[in-house]
């Protein structure tokens, strides 16, 4: 975890709190935090408010593929509301809970009974996200969901911008299902990744930066 001493906060979204170093992150080729994957993910949910659409937090995926004991997993996961829609998680190659070395993306869609694994770099998580969906498939269907490496997916062209990437795929999942990209169970939202997350990817960091300046001019001085 980030040493925090004399960051300043300057930015609370829903249950996000952003610091003066989020935004140093977003200004220069660095790796996305947790706390910037986290507020993305946040504001995304306020744009699609679809109750079949849920965005799972890393945190919340992280805890869900590293506990040990299947009846507190039960009770945790039964709020999420996994039965009644399709979620989006974040995956992350990680030791810590907040630290780690690649971010991808594993997309539950509840109409063919599958998730969906969205790599940057190759496949690099694809043991994580197995274990993911092993600790998420019992609840959904009955447990016999099938998965599937997306391989079209695009690929990062640098070291550190595979939560850029992650976010991009999200935004451009998020408004497949959102346009009803989902009335035609045999078209999938995979195509619109491939054609539209590359550019996404290109303006994304401005893009973020823009919208966390534009809440914070918009907060109230007490």
């Amino acid at each position: 975890m980030a040493n925090t001493w004399g960051d300043d906060k300057i930015l609370s979204f829903n249950d996000v709190v952003l610091r003066r170093s989020d935004l140093d992150i977003l200004n220069g080729p660095n790796y996305l935090n947790d706390r910037v994957i986290e507020f993305y993910l946040s504001y995304l949910s306020t744009l699609h408010t679809s109750p079949t659409i849920s965005l799972i937090p890393p945190s919340i995926a992280f805890w869900i593929s590293n506990c040990p004991d299947t009846e507190s997993l039960k009770d945790f996961i039964k709020p999420l509301r996994l039965l009644d829609s399709d979620e989006l998680n974040d995956n992350l190659n990680v030791e810590l809970a907040e630290g780690g070395l690649h971010w991808s993306l594993l997309v539950y869609y509840k109409e063919t009974n599958s998730f969906f694994h969205h790599d940057s770099f190759m496949g690099a998580n694809q043991w994580n996200a197995r274990q993911l969906y092993k600790a998420v498939s019992p609840f959904v269907s009955d447990g016999d969901a099938a998965y599937r490496e997306c391989s079209d997916t695009p690929q990062q062209k640098n070291g550190y911008d595979c939560g850029v990437h992650i976010l991009a795929t999200a935004q451009v999942i998020c408004k497949w299902f959102s346009s009803g990209g989902m009335k035609n169970r045999d078209e999938l939202w995979l195509g619109d990744v491939k054609q539209t997350v590359p550019n996404v990817v290109n303006h994304l960091r401005d893009e973020i930066l823009g919208l966390i300046r534009r809440l914070m001019s918009e907060m109230v001085v007490e």
